[in-house]
């Protein structure tokens, strides 16, 4: 293992190098690897241009060729206020730097909005895989919902030759089951179309906040991912687990939520964030379905906490890391650098599967 990762890793280094997972052994995934195409798609109802375009990505960056997926999200201009996220670094704005950092931090995808994408899309559509994010939730409804809202149609994808679409659907919401249908018909079009299909599975109710944050709770995240493979997602993208037991908080007090089995908490899983993420593949069709981990907020320890991030997910048997405000939010050769080592630990050979 390169020294700069255990470096990074510090103290955790023993317990995220050498955990064995014994719940869900790793024997029983479909695991990420350089024929990922033909041993997963290939027997499934995806036509020829979806895996092509699936090829693609997982042929382009500098994790070409090993099953791995890096990419570059920039939607935040519409999910968090393009201020909020571009004060930092205003060159952001201009969307040409968001498709720059993309390549120079030798990412196999570059995920952002119709407009970023297709006011640069001539230029570099044929350099770098695009995915366009379909849907939003807007920031100027007052008061503030959440509400994810289609912002365009999948042909204008697939005219600004996209390799894939990504859409975000607020699992649990009170508006989880329109999204559910739209996203569903989408992503059919969009595999007609012949591009892939990625899904933003993520959590939102305030009952889902109580003596934990049961947004990030691996049997609801897991249920979330389950429900994301259900309507055709190619890849999951998901938050990484921090605690357990989301379903047990919100049946407390007699109230009826959900279904469960306790071997869920003790057969299937274990405190370890390892054991938490491998619960979330699981619900990937055991791997069938690549999940990808989001890095997160941009913070104080941006370098520890992405490549922690990522040696979770690659021992858990992930696919790889969707990674944007630790690395737009900082000069374009510092978010370049912080994305590469993001991929250094995928590279790795040494750091294996748990």
């Amino acid at each position: 293992m390169a020294s700069a990762i255990g470096d990074l890793l510090g103290s955790d280094a023993d317990s995220l190098l050498n955990h064995v997972c014994k719940a869900i052994p790793k024997e029983t995934l479909h695991l990420p690897g350089p024929d990922f195409v033909d041993r997963i798609f290939i027997p499934s109802d995806r036509n020829i241009r979806v895996l092509n375009n699936l090829q693609w990505l997982f042929q382009s960056g500098r994790l070409a060729g090993s099953g791995y997926l890096s990419i570059l999200p920039v939607d935040q201009g519409i999910e968090h206020s393009a201020g909020a996220s571009f004060a930092k670094n205003p060159a952001y704005f201009d969307p040409e730097n968001i498709v720059k950092l993309a390549i120079d931090g030798g990412c196999n995808a570059v995920a952002s909005t119709f407009g970023v994408l297709g006011m640069v899309a001539r230029k570099y559509a044929h350099k770098i895989p695009f995915m366009v994010k379909v849907n939003h939730n807007e920031l100027l409804t007052y008061p503030n919902q959440a509400n994810q809202i289609l912002f365009g149609k999948v042909k204008e994808a697939h005219d600004m030759g996209a390799a894939a679409i990504g859409a975000t659907i607020y699992f649990g919401s009170e508006n989880s089951g329109r999204q559910i249908v739209e996203v569903a018909e989408t992503f059919y079009h969009a595999h007609e179309l012949g591009m892939a299909t990625v899904l933003w599975c993520y959590l939102r109710n305030n009952a889902f906040k109580s003596d934990k944050d049961y947004h990030v709770a691996a049997d609801l995240t897991g249920q979330a991912n389950h429900l994301g493979v259900t309507i055709e997602a190619d890849i999951i993208k998901q938050k990484l687990p921090e605690n357990n037991g989301g379903f047990k908080a919100l049946n407390m007090g007699g109230s009826s939520y959900g279904k469960l089995d306790e071997r869920m908490y003790t057969e299937l899983c274990t405190d370890h964030p390892i054991d938490l993420c491998r619960y979330q593949i699981a619900n990937c069709y055991m791997g069938r379905a690549g999940l990808i981990n989001s890095g997160g907020a941009s913070g104080k320890n941006d370098f520890a906490d992405a490549v922690k991030t990522a040696v979770v997910n690659k021992r858990a048997g992930g696919m790889g890391l969707i990674s944007g405000r630790k690395a737009f939010q900082r000069p374009m050769a510092e978010g370049a650098k912080l994305l590469h080592a993001i991929q250094d630990v995928y590279l790795d050979k040494s750091i294996t599967i748990a």
